[in-house]
């Protein structure tokens, strides 16, 4: 009796540690299989990014070629758009919309901030002196843009109206216009930073000129009643820290819109 039972000890210690052994084996197993599931799953297809040309150019295509050797399944298609566009018409996956947000049935994500600056060239400077208040910029020539009123309103110190001598309707051309000498503009950070740094282009003004405000923002936003596919959250993912933005949320914004 006492054999037969050390014998059946044994067989039940031998059970339970080949239980355990096939419990790891078949825990490694459901784990390769995941990773299999997983990298067969990666993102694919195509994804559409709407935004403005200035954003394209200075921001997202420098970004273009890291983000396609990680997701070389992804077939990305950038659409330059000055204005604010449907989603849904325009086919667009994702925007990159820059100031303040005002579609409720949108989701949103904070990309950062890009502050603003009054900027000209040294020859135009040179030639036509430098503001120093508000009021020297009834003296100066203002350019402007011609489709959207509201970003003729610069969010100075003191309050004024701006009559743009020239316009375009976009804020590329803008920034040419300035850097060949033809006036001050008011630009996003985020499309003259480089000029800024190799001198193409001065900052003037940078006291008067109202920060935080709410036409700082950039938002990438998509439709609430689609989930977020995993194409759309890779190319977040993978421009949000690469972004020349401010990533600070002021608490307050002040409108200037």
């Amino acid at each position: 009796m006492n054999a037969f039972r050390c014998s059946l000890y044994s067989i039940t210690e031998e059970g339970r540690l080949f239980s355990e052994q096939a419990r790891l084996g078949l825990h490694q197993l459901a784990s390769a299989e995941e990773n299999i599931r997983t990298l067969k799953a990666a993102p694919s297809g195509r994804l559409r990014v709407d935004a403005a040309t200035p954003f394209i150019l200075h921001q997202l295509v420098p970004l273009v070629a890291g983000f396609r050797q990680l997701y070389p399944q992804i077939e990305l298609e950038l659409v330059a758009s000055e204005n604010i566009i449907d989603l849904i018409q325009r086919k667009t996956d994702l925007a990159i919309r820059i100031g303040p947000l005002q579609d409720s049935n949108l989701h949103a994500r904070f990309l950062g901030r890009s502050p603003l600056h009054i900027v000209a060239s040294a020859d135009y400077l040179e030639q036509h002196g430098t503001p120093g208040e508000p009021d020297d910029l009834s003296d100066h020539q203002i350019i402007g843009f011609a489709d959207a009123p509201h970003l003729n309103r610069w969010p100075l110190s003191s309050q004024m109206s701006l009559h743009p001598r020239l316009s375009s309707s976009s804020g590329e051309t803008v920034r040419q216009l300035c850097i060949a000498g033809e006036g001050l503009a008011l630009l996003s950070r985020f499309m003259i930073d480089e000029d800024l740094r190799n001198g193409r282009l001065i900052n003037v003004m940078d006291a008067h000129v109202v920060s935080p405000n709410n036409r700082e923002l950039v938002h990438a936003v998509y439709y609430r009643n689609t989930s977020l596919s995993s194409r759309i959250s890779a190319f977040l993912d993978y421009i949000g820290p690469r972004l020349k933005l401010v990533t600070f949320y002021p608490v307050a914004e002040t409108e200037f819109s």
